[in-house]
């Protein structure tokens, strides 16, 4: 696995919870699910940053762009599943 991966899901980790703590409320899926959630963030602001040249070839997010996204995952995760339940 590449180290910048590595990275990306620590600091997606992080950014899932600081999302949860930026945005609290009952989650259907829990703290587990919402730090997933955080790492898919992380890495969808990594790639997305270095499509657009935010980053370079082995950057990821920073903590700020890693947040945002963990944050927009969990309202689109939100409103899925507040659909279904």
């Amino acid at each position: 696995m590449d180290r910048g991966i590595i990275g990306w899901i620590i600091i997606g980790a992080v950014a899932g919870i600081l999302g949860k703590w930026i945005m609290p409320g009952k989650d259907p899926g829990g703290f587990i699910v919402t730090v997933l959630l955080g790492i898919a963030g992380a890495l969808l602001a990594g790639f997305i940053g270095q499509a657009v040249g935010f980053y370079g070839a082995s950057e990821g997010a920073g903590w700020i762009g890693a947040t945002v996204g963990a944050i927009v995952l969990l309202g689109i995760y939100r409103m899925i599943k507040g659909r279904t339940a």
